[in-house]
């Protein structure tokens, strides 16, 4: 048990701690406060994938190519009738179903490379989690939710080199090619063309053929 002498030791440390405390207390807090106050997120967060389920055409490259497996699409085929006049009908995929399990996702973004329509998009939302891990297989109408969080694609680099659709695109266009002969009007060497002389009727008689000799013998 402390002594007296002991005790009286431990007063002025405790008072220098509560000061320390004090003064803390006093100051701005140099945290983020969430969830009322919103963490600055950079523009290229991967938070969680976002579906425009117009865009989709159920071609599966999404989910052929996710190393996890764990995209699920379901779909049917559909017969549109011919519109114009000679044509024929023809068929369409129609999304029934399109599912990703966050669960199993490593967020590489493969999904969204290869998608050709541009259907899938990160989104940098993040508060998705849930108590129960099967929570986390998100239908094709939680994902559509999402695509209003996506953010606009950046602005071209203005150093970057101009894509050749643009440069082809402001290309003249040439008319049609047209083939001179040396019998054309428009060309001035059509006059002093010289004739045929293999034409039948045009050519000369040579005094020394056999067919000469033959005729006078």
């Amino acid at each position: 048990m402390p002594g007296p002498s002991n005790r009286r030791s431990l007063v002025p440390g405790l008072v220098k701690g509560m000061a320390t405390t004090a003064r803390t207390m006093a100051r701005p807090a140099h945290t983020h406060q969430y969830p009322e106050r919103q963490p600055d997120l950079a523009p290229r967060t991967r938070g969680v994938i976002a579906l425009l389920a117009e865009n989709c055409t159920s071609c599966m490259l999404c989910a052929r190519e996710c190393p996890d497996w764990c995209i699920y699409i379901d779909s049917h085929k559909e017969t549109i009738p011919a519109g114009p006049e000679g044509g024929r009908d023809r068929q369409q995929n129609v999304l029934d179903r399109f599912a990703i399990d966050f669960s199993l996702c490593m967020y590489c973004g493969i999904c969204i490379e290869v998608c050709p329509f541009d259907a899938l998009f990160w989104s940098p939302h993040f508060e998705y989690a849930e108590h129960d891990i099967r929570d986390l297989l998100h239908e094709k109408e939680q994902l559509e939710e999402w695509m209003p969080t996506v953010p606009p694609p950046p602005p071209l680099d203005p150093g970057a080199a101009e894509p050749t659709e643009a440069l082809a695109a402001r290309k003249p266009v040439r008319g049609p090619r047209v083939i001179r002969t040396s019998a054309s009007p428009e060309d001035p060497k059509a006059g002093d063309a010289k004739p045929d002389e293999a034409k039948t009727g045009d050519a000369k008689t040579d005094p020394t053929s056999d067919d000469h000799r033959a005729g006078d013998a």
